[in-house]
């Protein structure tokens, strides 16, 4: 094929990527601003001029040939070299400015990542940060987001990132607690106490612990649950029962002592545990005011 020829499909080959990165049909075209036949019908006329199957199409889902898996790649790599030509300009301003529009989990933004906010917002005056707090999953494109923090271990298609830190959770409560109640010494001992447990699905109230190989699942109850960290923080700071909470709820308290940490000696796996990502967009250039971001949350608290 001639060369003018092919850089009439570039077009096409930025839709089939935008495909695979929404997952459908419909929402590629909903991104794009365009009809979903003319989607379908782009990444048609690619796949007659390859004159190989690129997706394998189905009701509920699509699925890439080994063939699209690996035209996928190229594609990606395709738009992240023309996102590089459009942030030259970005890369050669001397201090980064702009706005940063970043998404993040309840519990991570507030106790996370908003207090360091002040000192990153003095030390770069020309960039702002605007924070969109929701636990659902955002649509980075879709939505005009910058960069996602996210609790998981399989960062999803069409995104890559850093990784800032591990999340463990805790079982801890109140000395006034344990003193009218007791101590726990075995995880087994907790289906005895009032625990505070995430409100929004039955496996929470499932707790798994782990020690040398040794594994045990304790189903709890209690009479006060809650799917916020910080309402369970003050539940157990208020002497309601025996809470599960993310290291870095429970820190402070902890080493203040107006909470104790309870089985120390065991691993709490918690449904809610992992690794915290920085997402953004599969490019191998960023612009100098996400840049920023990204290295400085990174120190902060990698």
């Amino acid at each position: 094929m001639r060369i003018n020829n092919q850089l009439e499909h570039l077009a096409d080959m930025a839709v089939f990527a935008n495909v695979v990165n929404c997952g459908s049909f419909s929402a590629a075209a909903r991104r794009m601003g365009v009809s979903p036949s003319s989607v379908s019908r782009q990444v048609g006329r690619l796949e007659s001029v390859l004159q190989i199957r690129l997706l394998e199409r189905t009701t509920r889902k699509l699925r890439l040939t080994d063939a699209g898996t690996v035209a996928y790649s190229r594609c990606q790599d395709m738009l992240a070299s023309a996102r590089e030509v459009f942030a030259l300009s970005d890369t050669h301003t001397a201090m980064p400015r702009g706005t940063v529009r970043v998404s993040m989990p309840k519990a991570v933004g507030f106790q996370l990542i908003h207090p360091h906010m002040s000192d990153f917002l003095q030390k770069y005056p020309d960039v702002n940060v605007q924070m969109m707090v929701t636990d659902r999953n955002v649509d980075l494109f879709e939505e005009a987001i910058d960069l996602a923090i996210r609790v998981t271990d399989s960062p999803p298609i069409g995104l890559t990132g850093r990784t800032l830190m591990q999340i463990k959770h805790l079982i801890c409560a109140s000395p006034l607690y344990l003193d009218k109640y007791g101590i726990p010494s075995h995880p087994r001992d907790l289906a005895h106490h009032q625990c505070l447990y995430l409100s929004d699905d039955e496996r929470h109230c499932q707790w798994r612990f782990a020690r040398s190989g040794e594994v045990h699942n304790v189903k709890v109850s209690g009479r006060y649950a809650a799917n916020h960290s910080e309402i369970r923080l003050q539940g157990a700071l208020s002497h309601l029962g025996v809470a599960s909470l993310p290291e870095f709820t429970a820190r402070r308290a902890i080493q203040n002592g107006e909470l104790q940490l309870l089985l120390p000696d065991w691993e709490h796996q918690s449904h809610q545990g992992g690794t915290v990502w920085l997402l953004y967009p599969s490019n191998r250039f960023l612009p100098s005011k996400l840049r920023v971001l990204i290295d400085y949350l990174v120190q902060k608290l990698h």
